[in-house]
């Protein structure tokens, strides 16, 4: 009888824990789109990922965080970096995708680009959405549902994540501002759109994290994606 009671008192935890997880997701998000001022975006995000592994380390550990085994996440995440690059001058090349990296944001100085790619798209951005959406959530869903469903759940929240962001979006991209409209039709099939493909996004590189057995790799692939895209669309932006 004492250890049933202590399984279900651990049952208990492991959901308020979870669901405190996602309440301190929910709270950043708000306050890195709407409160907080641009300087501020590194340094709270990287504190709200420090919370987020204090939190989920007692009941996850390091392995199911994917904090072990850095090594080999490195190695499978160099492999994506070097993909990814490729793939992405593919699609500079091809006229039909060239169009889906203009994008008003990029049009800024040489300093703000590279503080972009190398500081406030790896550290502020890759860092807490890969430890709460490939580490921390997973590894809290999982120890109820299983690995699938919980990175499954993860995605979810991670699509979810991407809605204050997507409100913009037709206004910055003139791809999305074409194809959905400026309206308020168009912006909740445009924000519907971010949604259900960063939701895929998610699933994907779960999977990388748990085949590389290592949060590392995921965040490689992260950074990847934004920080060379964005690099890709200053120099499309610079060249018009």
């Amino acid at each position: 009888m004492e250890r049933i009671a202590l399984e279900e008192d651990t049952r208990v935890t492991l959901g308020w824990a979870t669901a405190a997880a996602v309440v301190i997701l929910a709270v950043a998000n708000a306050m890195s789109n709407r409160v907080l001022q641009a300087w501020m975006y590194v340094p709270w995000n990287l504190a709200v990922a420090a919370l987020l592994v204090w939190l989920a380390r007692h009941y996850v550990g390091n392995a199911g965080l994917g904090l072990g085994e850095w090594r080999r996440g490195l190695r499978f995440g160099m492999v994506l970096v070097v993909v990814t690059t490729a793939v992405l001058l593919m699609g500079l090349a091809m006229p039909a995708v060239n169009k889906l990296f203009e994008d008003k944001r990029v049009e800024t100085g040489v300093g703000t680009v590279i503080y972009q790619a190398l500081i406030r798209i790896p550290l502020g951005t890759v860092v807490l959405e890969e430890i709460a959406f490939r580490s921390v959530l997973p590894g809290l869903f999982a120890k109820r549902a299983g690995t699938v469903r919980g990175s499954f759940y993860a995605s979810i929240l991670f699509g979810l994540w991407h809605v204050l962001p997507a409100l913009n979006i037709n206004n910055v991209n003139p791809v999305a501002h074409d194809v959905f409209g400026s309206g308020v039709g168009g912006k909740t099939v445009a924000v519907l759109f971010a949604v259900v493909g960063t939701t895929l996004a998610g699933l994907w590189l779960c999977l990388i994290r748990y085949r590389a057995r290592s949060v590392f790799a995921s965040m490689l692939g992260h950074v990847a994606t934004n920080s060379i895209g964005f690099t890709i669309a200053w120099f499309v932006a610079r060249a018009r």
